[in-house]
Order: structure tokens, then sequence, then C-alpha cells
């Protein structure tokens, strides 16, 4: 029971600590930086064996790990550090109270509460050494929330110990088994007109205009998409202009419109391929000679399908039903580091305390028990994995 008391008080320790995401647009940002210093600190008083290994200029994985020099196979636990901005939060972001059986803050659910019950996974394994336990590697990952370079950087290795056999992602999913997800692309689409006074509007090219066809050529675009069969766990493809800029001033016409796209893939699509289907299809609509660019894509993450039948997944399950007493295999639409660990030969599957639906909230909590019951799931991976 040592195990799950720790869980909890390294969950509220690690919402305390700010690692907000860098967002370009973000005013506030606090990067991972000092959650990364404090994880290093907290695995050596663990007695547990750790790297940094350095992102990007002030960002870093802490990667972790416990070998069993005996076993057979090696698990890799993933879980980021940093958390979505907390601009319009209803709490203290930071303050990592404890009332009514759930902790609250940012981060709290999405995915501190995942990382505390494997880090105290991995630190009861430290202390026990059970025999027959896989290793285990703790990636504790960055610039999940924005770009995926933290598990990224985590697959061009080196790995501490032996190069891992299954990856499970914490995330909030009830304890519910994620074997499937949505891959996501990103890109903009921009056109280009011709400035003048908007007294004399003709003797210009108005942006704005020029990109009117290009929005509706992209609904089209996204109903054609839509309206193709469904995955049996994740539902159809998507895709949504979320954002979209143009002209400097109200009193000029613009000369530069500029848009942007989600495309969310489900598995047997690509990212590239996505891309170029709708470029081709809005060429096609607007004509080939519109006044229209597309830059991208500037984010490809492919989707997660991972076999039910699979070595991976029937080890979360064995671990779930244990503690749980049943385990659900089902698929999410969001996207997580599990796709890009799988792409990269390591089966994965994502498995963590907490519900979806709380996560990025100006509310965002978790629950206490869940967190629990999750470091027990962890440590049970470790064995079945080694049997």
């Amino acid at each position: 029971m040592g195990c799950m008391t720790d869980a909890l008080r390294f969950a509220q320790e690690l919402v305390r600590i700010p690692s907000v995401s860098r967002f370009e647009q973000d005013d506030l940002q606090t990067g991972e930086a000092a959650l990364t210093d404090f994880l290093e600190k907290l695995f050596g008083e663990l007695g547990i064996r750790c790297m940094r290994q350095p992102v990007v200029p002030g960002r870093a994985n802490v990667v972790a790990y416990v070998q069993n020099p005996a076993a057979a196979r090696t698990v890799l636990f993933d879980a980021h550090q940093d958390t979505v901005p907390t601009v319009g939060m209803t709490i203290a972001p930071f303050g990592g109270e404890i009332s009514n059986g759930r902790l609250w803050g940012r981060g709290a659910c999405d995915v501190k509460g995942g990382m505390a019950a494997m880090i105290a996974a991995l630190g009861r394994l430290a202390a026990e050494r059970p025999r027959n336990a896989a290793s285990v590697i703790l990636a504790c990952t960055v610039d999940e929330e924005n770009s995926f370079r933290g598990v990224k950087r985590l697959l061009e290795g080196p790995w501490p110990a032996a190069r891992p056999d299954m990856a499970i992602v914490a995330e909030p999913t009830l304890l519910r088994i994620i074997i499937a997800h949505k891959g996501l692309t990103r890109w903009k689409v921009s056109t280009l007109g011709k400035s003048c006074h908007s007294a004399n509007p003709e003797r210009g090219v108005n942006a704005v205009y020029l990109m009117a066809p290009v929005i509706a050529a992209l609904e089209e675009h996204a109903r054609r998409i839509a309206a193709r069969p469904a995955h049996p766990l994740l539902g159809p493809s998507t895709l949504s202009v979320g954002a979209i800029t143009g002209g400097s001033s109200v009193n000029t016409v613009p000369a530069f419109c500029e848009l942007e796209v989600d495309r969310r893939l489900i598995p047997g699509e690509s990212p590239e391929s996505a891309f170029q289907e709708c470029m081709g299809d809005v060429l096609s609509r607007v004509g080939r000679d519109y006044a229209v660019r597309f830059d991208g894509p500037s984010l490809a993450e492919p989707a997660l399908d991972t076999r039910e039948q699979s070595e991976t997944v029937q080890v979360a399950k064995t671990a779930v039903a244990e503690v749980l007493g049943s385990a659900v295999a089902c698929g999410a639409p969001y996207g997580t580091d599990a796709s890009t660990i799988a792409a990269g030969g390591i089966p994965a599957v994502v498995l963590g305390p907490g519900d979806i639906a709380q996560a990025h909230t100006p509310d965002e909590w978790i629950d206490v028990e869940e967190i629990e019951k999750a470091a027990e799931v962890y440590y049970r991976i470790a064995l079945a994995a080694g049997r």
C-alpha cells in the first residue's frame, strides 16, 4: 500500500510545478525545465537510475529505468511532462489541492496523475525487485501538447536498457485500454492579393474574398471524407478549419489571408496522402491557376492501430483485470505519443487514470482513487510482461 500513498504524493508535487508547453502564441510560457529538474532529483531519491535526454534548448526528456538482468522483456512507460496553458482556469492552476476525493490543478488529469502512478510503480519495482518482473523504462517526455518532439527524440535512442518490447502510454482513459486512436496532420492555406486604400478597392485584389471559395471547397472536402466508411472504433476521418487571419486594417484591402487546417486520420491513412488529397480536391474546385498556396504539413502524426490479440494488449488486459476485475479495450478520437512509438516499431497502447472529459478544462481534476489503482496496474504490467 506504500506505492498507493506515494502515487498520490507524487501527483500533488507534480501538479504544483508549472510545466506549460511552449505554444508560440502563449505569453505565459514556462516550459518543462523546473519539472525536469524535479524528476531527476526524485528518481535519485528513489534510488532509480535516470538520464537527461536533450530535445531542444531548455527542454529535455527524463528517462529512468529499473533493469532486471534476468528479464526477457522490457516495457516502456511513457508520460509527458507538459500541460496546456492555464488561461481561463477557475481554480488555482498549480495549487494541487486535494478535496472531495479529487486532486485539482492544471495537468492533474492530463497527465501528471498518470505520471505519478508510473513513478510510484517504478519506485516499487526498484525497492522490491520482484524476480520475474520485466525491465521497465519510464520516459517523461516533453512537448506532447504541441509538436511531439520529445517522443520523437526518445525513439532516436540510445536506450538505457534493452530496446522496449512494448509500450504503455499514460493518458486519461478511465483505465480502459486504448488500442486505436486517430492520427493528426495540420497545414496552412493562404491566398495572395494586392493591397490598396479601401476607398478605391477596385485597384487592389482582396485576399479575403479570394479565400471564400477555398473555404467552401474545404467544407465540401470535409463532408466527402466524413461520408467514407468509418473505423469500427474511431468513426470517420475529419477535417476542420480552426483558425483564419487576414488583412492589417479595416481601411486597407488585404493582400494576404491564411487559415489553418486540422485533419484527423484513421488507420490506413497517412499524413502526406491526406494533405495531397485535400490540395488536389480544392485545386480541382477553384482552379489550378487560382492564387492559393498550401504549406505543410506542419505536423504529422500517424494513427494508432494495435491488434487486440497482440502480446502488448494481453499484458495490459491481464494487469487491469487483476486490479479492476475486468478489462476493456476500445478506441479514442484524440492523439497521443503511442502512435509515434508504435510507428517506431514498439507495439503500444494507451492506459491511465482520469477522464479525458476533465483534461484541459478550467477546473481540471482527477479522482484520487484512480491514481492509486493506476499505480497498481502499472506495477502488475511489469509482472505480467515478465511471465
